[in-house]
Order: C-alpha cells, then sequence, then structure tokens
C-alpha cells in the first residue's frame, strides 16, 4: 500500500469516527413520559429540578442521552386520560406520575407502558396496585404512607392546640385519592375523639364559603390535605387561614415555609428525586412487578413559630425539640 493510499484511509476513519459517536446515541435515547396535572414546561418547579437532579445523579442528562415527553393537564382531571393515551400513542419506554389522578389516568391507558408513580398517597387504598411488596402488572414507584401519617398528624396538632375538640379538614372532592384521604382522616379524629367537619371543594372559586362554613361549624383547627390542587392554591388558603385565625395542619412543608402554622409529612422532594432510581432501573431492564413500591423513610415536622406567636399559642418545648425545624 502506498503512502497516498495509506493516508487516504487514514483519513477517511478519522473523519467518520464522530458521525458513529453522534449517530449511535441518537438511536438508543431513551423516551419517557411526565403526565402532571398542575404546571407549565415554562414555569420554574422545584419538584421536577428534583426529579431532574435524580436523573442526572444517575448519568442521565436531559437532550443528550434522555428525552422527556411533557403533558400537562392544566388542572383540569378529566384531560389527564388524554394526555396519558397522548403518551401511549407516543410510544414512550414508561410513563411518570406524580399524585393519584395522573397515576390511575396512566394505569387506564395502559397496562403494558410501565409506570412510576410517585407521591401516591395510598396506591393500594386507591386500587391502584394490589400489595406495596409485590405490585404486578405495570405500576410502581413511591407513596407517601398517608394512611398511617394522619393520626400522627391530628395528635401533633393537639399538642399545639391543647383544647381542641373541633377539627376542620379541607379536601378536593375532584380527587379520588383525596376521597380516600378524608375517610382516613375522619377514622383518625374520630379514633381520639374528635368532631370532624368537612370541607369539600371543587374549585378554588368555593374556598371562600368553606371557611365561611368552618366559622359557622365552630372549627377550632383546620387540616389541609396534600394534592396538586391545594398546592396550586397555596396563597389563597393562607390567606383564608390567617382571616379566620385557624392553627392549621399541613402535610406539605411549603406551607409552612410561606406561613402555615405547622407540617408532617415525608418530603416530597425526596420523593420526586427517588423516583428517578426506579426509572433508571427500567430502562435497565427491571419489570415493574418485581420492584416493591418505596415507602418514605425520613419525615419531617416543621413549626413556624412566627405563625404560632400571631395566633397567640404556645408551643410546648417537648413538640419544638422535635421539630426537624422551627421558623422565627
Amino acid at each position: 500500500m502506498d503512502r497516498r493510499t495509506f493516508l487516504g484511509i487514514l483519513v477517511g476513519s478519522v473523519l467518520a469516527v464522530p458521525l458513529i459517536i453522534e449517530a449511535e446515541p441518537a438511536g438508543k435515547v431513551p423516551r419517557i413520559g411526565l403526565l402532571l396535572l398542575f404546571g407549565a414546561p415554562d414555569q420554574p418547579n422545584p419538584l421536577l429540578e428534583a426529579f431532574r437532579d435524580g436523573l442526572r445523579d444517575l448519568g442521565y442528562v436531559e437532550g443528550r442521552n434522555l428525552a422527556i415527553e411533557y403533558r400537562w393537564a392544566e388542572g383540569q382531571n378529566q384531560r389527564l386520560a388524554d394526555q396519558a393515551a397522548e403518551l401511549v400513542r407516543q410510544k414512550v419506554a414508561l410513563i411518570v406520575t406524580p399524585g393519584t389522578p395522573a397515576t390511575l389516568a396512566a394505569r387506564a391507558a395502559t397496562s403494558e407502558i410501565p409506570i412510576v408513580m410517585t407521591n401516591v398517597g395510598d396506591p393500594v387504598g386507591s386500587g391502584i396496585v394490589p400489595s406495596l411488596a409485590r405490585p404486578g402488572d405495570n405500576v410502581t414507584g413511591l407513596s407517601l404512607l398517608d394512611r398511617d401519617l394522619h393520626g400522627k398528624r391530628i395528635e401533633l396538632l393537639k399538642e399545639a392546640v391543647p383544647k381542641l375538640t373541633r377539627l376542620a379538614i379541607l379536601w378536593s372532592a375532584n380527587d379520588p385519592g383525596m376521597t380516600l384521604a378524608f375517610s382516613r382522616v375522619e377514622e383518625a379524629a374520630k379514633a381520639r375523639g374528635f368532631a370532624l367537619q368537612s370541607l369539600a371543594v371543587r374549585e378554588p372559586g368555593q374556598f371562600p364559603r368553606a371557611f365561611e362554613a368552618a366559622a359557622s361549624g365552630r372549627a377550632e383547627a383546620l387540616f389541609v390535605t396534600a394534592q396538586p390542587f391545594t398546592t396550586r392554591h397555596q396563597g389563597q388558603i393562607l390567606n383564608l387561614v390567617a382571616k379566620h385565625r385557624l392553627p392549621a395542619m399541613y402535610t406539605l412543608r411549603p406551607f409552612v415555609e410561606a406561613g402555615g402554622l405547622m407540617a408532617y409529612g415525608p418530603s416530597q422532594t425526596e420523593q420526586y428525586r427517588r423516583a428517578a432510581t426506579y426509572v433508571d432501573k427500567i430502562l435497565k431492564g427491571a419489570k415493574p412487578a418485581d420492584l416493591p413500591v418505596e415507602q418514605p423513610t425520613k419525615f419531617e415536622l416543621v413549626i413556624n413559630l412566627k405563625t404560632a406567636k400571631a395566633l397567640g399559642l404556645t408551643i410546648p418545648p417537648s413538640l419544638l425539640a422535635r421539630a426537624d425545624q422551627v421558623i422565627e
């Protein structure tokens, strides 16, 4: 082989290498779906950032070696079914579903594409999986363990408000998961001798009327359920809570950071981050039926002392000592 021929082959090989490097991953980049009830692609979302951080920790970079199809239901439960069906038509490798409504919609849309749920209060009670240890079929992920936490939340609220006997619960009647949550809170309240008043709402315009009903019913404190609907209208809820001077227990930390009295529960951020581990395992070949549903192991008690003082409450030192964060 003469020198000119050799150099021609060498240069041709070098030029071909970038083409091979770029073309090969393009055909192998997995595409996953993310089905959300609220939000928009251009809005900052710390929970989605936590999910992306979890993916990055596992070596996935969106747009490089992973593609994500986002679907937003714009706060309308009825749109979840259409958005889930669209992801199925896109033939995504799996679907990530934060919350009970999104998970139920995806489960109804497909029995074959793997589904990774997160922030679901009671996946067994909601009929999503038959058991946590053996989820079966195509759904697995993370549970908030709400069924076992409502009693603890009520007890913590009682410590902050010792004379509490009448409790109201604010929840969305549009969310099937919250219908179940309400019954769990009702059981826990009755077992502890509380009178429970239901404040069921279906749209934000009903919030003022719900709080007026709480005042008429002489509610002494409020329990606010964790769900996309209440999270989306956090500011309105907190303003009405302050207006009616109601001590309130929340299930989400951000409510307390924004001025609520107290919250107890697992970290939502950690739930989203942990969801990435299920995505990783399934993309590497694991079957959802073989992956037990993960339950939270770390729980946070957050108390806003400034809000307590505004309500005229003296939080017992024993309760403050058990708090993971005290906001002053």
